[in-house]
């Protein structure tokens, strides 16, 4: 049998380069999120850092429907909040999450949040996942609970103390709110939202049924370490990324 090297992030010579590479997976996240139903309104935001102003970051325009964005649509906020690229608004929920959850970790790139329908249904229950499944297994003892409810954040004070209940974990679910994922890449960041979302989806339905049996500890352990490490993250991603590129070619623009 022939041999193959799995593919790895790309990396890059030109900090323009970067940046339109982050763009490019931020506008094709967004479709993606789209087409899976992640789009509630006008809630909901991605952001990628930016590679050269690491206190800036990407993120949708306020109001925009996810199935319609392009490269050329997304804007750059800085640190206070202003917009410094691009001619539409940033919701405000966007930058008093992401602005905390990119200072508190500055090891990541990327964080993703929407209303999707399971995470919220979950997110309702005040608890986190069990390990019931393999896909499940990427965030056993690497996802965190916020039981804090109180309104839409709108304020960096509730954005950190989001940042420091995520910790140092790939993801969180917000009671009553929704899910957060985030990632060393775009890449990454988008895929473990999107698996997030389908294992609430799964637990809901398992328990719905009947009493589901988890995996045990040792094994969910193991799991985790093959499928919830930053390079499978953003390999899970590409299939979906040249998906969305050759259905929607227009989100490159």
């Amino acid at each position: 049998m022939p041999q193959f090297d799995r593919p790895m992030p790309p990396v890059f010579e030109r900090v323009e380069e970067e940046r339109l590479h982050r763009k490019q997976r931020l506008a094709a996240a967004f479709r993606l999120f789209a087409r899976f139903g992640f789009s509630e309104g006008i809630a909901g935001h991605i952001t990628a850092r930016d590679p050269e102003f690491t206190d800036h970051f990407w993120v949708n325009p306020f109001g925009m429907y996810f199935g319609h964005i392009r490269v050329s649509d997304l804007i750059l906020v800085d640190d206070t909040g202003e917009v410094v690229k691009g001619n539409r608004p940033v919701n405000q929920a966007a930058f008093a999450i992401h602005s905390q959850v990119h200072n508190a970790r500055p090891d990541i790139i990327a964080a993703a949040h929407a209303h999707s329908l399971y995470g919220k249904a979950w997110s309702s229950l005040g608890r986190l996942l069990d390990p019931l499944t393999q896909d499940a297994c990427t965030f056993y003892e690497d996802h965190s609970l916020f039981d804090d409810y109180k309104g839409v954040v709108l304020d960096t004070s509730e954005g950190k103390r989001i940042a420091e209940v995520l910790g140092d974990r790939k993801a969180v679910i917000l009671r009553n709110h929704g899910l957060l994922t985030v990632g060393h890449s775009v890449d990454e960041a988008a895929w473990w939202f999107i698996t997030f979302e389908r294992s609430c989806q799964a637990q809901l339905l398992a328990e719905a049924a009947g009493k589901p049996i988890s995996i045990d500890p040792e094994n969910a352990r193991l799991a985790q370490t093959q499928i919830g490490t930053h390079s499978s993250g953003w390999f899970s991603f590409q299939p979906l990324y040249d998906r969305i590129v050759r259905e929607e070619p227009d989100l490159l623009e």
